[in-house]
């Protein structure tokens, strides 16, 4: 089974109300569709630095998300709310641990090591 990760790193900069509005519309988008797996997102601790990271079963749902209207308006306004923006998409090769600790790779079936 394949899975894919979309890490979406930003420079954050001042946010208002329709950021918050399509930020909220963008998350119920990615998780109606079916090869949605889950997300997590973390903030350094000096608040220079986002990274949220979405993973994905499927190629054709992740292309459906990246094209909806939703996701497109938000980033034609990027720059209202971020000094920069950085993505990288990449197959998920690996998944492991100890199994103490819960994760979307691991238990949506991704390949263990």
């Amino acid at each position: 089974m394949s899975m894919y990760s979309v890490s979406f790193m930003w420079t954050p900069g001042e946010y208002d109300a329709e950021f918050h509005r399509l930020n909220a519309e963008i998350d119920a988008v990615a998780k109606s569709l079916p090869g949605f797996c889950g997300s997590e997102s973390w903030r350094s601790t000096d608040g220079l630095r986002g990274n949220a990271v979405y993973y994905w079963n499927n190629l054709d749902d992740l292309a459906k998300f990246a094209s909806h209207p939703t996701h497109l308006e938000a980033k034609r306004q990027y720059a209202r709310w971020y000094a920069g923006y950085h993505v990288v998409v990449a197959e998920v090769l690996r998944s492991y641990g100890d199994g103490q600790m819960a994760h979307i790779t691991r238990d949506a079936g991704a390949h263990k090591a």
